[in-house]
């Protein structure tokens, strides 16, 4: 397998995650459904920022949270949370297209302060860690926007919203 092939999924899936954070309310970030859950700020910032995984996905071995040094990223709007999203999907899709199957075969590891949470090949690494974990919060985003009555889009098909 190379990157290449992953490119279909991967413009559809994060193509579908850019319409549901353009319907994120500029005046609710600090809203939450519940005290344990992400801001709706937090939630977005989350999802603009995972296409970034997948370059260090390619370019590393492993990740160790802890030991990582991340730039905190606050918006105040969500034209920038956009620009945003847009700059790490133009990245991850860069890296993807230039993947070789060796590449992906590699494994890669996460860690939290030095503590392995899982070793997997790269291909399987993004496929899950990015793929996966996009489509899992742009749902909780929908889940989100339905509690805020903003319309829902349909990543598969209309929602409800769309079909009248």
């Amino acid at each position: 397998m190379t990157g290449a092939m992953m490119l279909p999924e991967f413009d559809q899936e994060f193509a579908e995650t850019r319409k549901t954070l353009e319907r994120v309310p500029d005046g609710k970030f600090d809203w939450k459904p519940h005290e344990k859950s992400f801001s709706l700020r937090d939630l977005a910032v989350h999802l603009a920022n995972i296409a970034e995984w997948l370059p260090i996905t390619l370019e590393t071995d492993e990740l160790d949270f802890t030991a990582a040094s991340f730039e905190p990223f606050e918006p105040g709007s969500t034209a920038e949370i956009l620009d945003r999203f847009d700059g790490a999907v133009a990245s991850a899709r860069k890296a993807l297209a230039g993947a070789t199957p060796e590449q992906l075969s590699e494994t890669w590891t996460l860690k939290s302060d030095g503590e392995e949470i899982f070793t997997m090949p790269k291909a399987v690494v993004i496929r899950s860690f990015v793929f996966n974990h996009n489509i899992h919060h742009r749902a909780q985003l929908g889940v989100y926007l339905r509690l805020l009555d903003v319309p829902v889009p349909g990543p598969y098909g209309p929602s409800a919203d769309e079909n009248g």
